[in-house]
Order: structure tokens, then sequence, then C-alpha cells
């Protein structure tokens, strides 16, 4: 199962014990700590991907879309949780809405080709 990636999250580990207050989580160590969220199966991180859209913040409360190859896909929920998890890990009083969203065909052919390059299974 894809994880959390180990490197990148010791820089949180102080935000971890207490949090911090949102205003001072900027877009940038947001997108951080999603760069470190490893697809299940691909070697790749959900940024490189192209599979994270959409980050927007306020006071307590991140929104982020996720872009699957499909909206049915099996690993959906591990997706959701390994996303949630690495915003967690900024602030655990954070609010997280993640949407779904299925990729365009664009998005999937790359999606596609980049999946084939790193598959693990």
């Amino acid at each position: 199962m894809g994880q959390v990636a180990k490197s990148g999250i010791n820089k949180y580990e102080a935000i971890k014990k207490g949090g911090i207050n949102m205003e001072k989580i900027s877009k940038k160590e947001i997108k951080d700590a999603l760069s470190n969220v490893m697809h299940p199966e691909i070697s790749y991180n959900l940024l490189k991907l192209g599979m994270i859209k959409d980050i927007e913040f306020k006071e307590n409360k991140v929104n982020v879309t996720l872009l699957l190859p499909f909206l049915g896909i099996p690993i959906k929920e591990d997706l959701l949780n390994l996303t949630k998890e690495s915003i967690r890990n900024l602030n655990k009083n954070i609010k997280i809405e993640i949407k779904t969203a299925e990729i365009n065909e664009k998005e999937k052919e790359k999606f596609m080709k980049m999946a084939k390059d790193g598959w693990m299974l």
C-alpha cells in the first residue's frame, strides 16, 4: 500500500505535536506535505502524477481536488486517506475537504504513461 513518504515528514514533527495556527501554513507547505504522498501502486507521488489540483485554504480549512483515472478506482479510499493524513500532519485541527473528479483524456494519457513507467506490482 502507498504511504506518506518518511522524508519530509520530520520537517513537520514539531508541528504534529501541537499543531500550528493555520494562518502560518503556506500553500507551499501544503504542497510539500502532499508531495510525500506516494501512489500505492506506482512509484510516483500524487502531485507528480497530476492527481492533486485546486489546493485552497482559508483559516482552518483546506480544500483539495483529487483527480482519479476513473471514479470507481478500487484504491480511491486509500488515496483519500493518504492525502488527508499528509495534510493532517501539518496541524491535527485542520478541517479537510477532498473532492474527487475524473481526470480528462489528456491528463489520463499522461497519467497512464507515468503509471506504466512506475508500476510496482
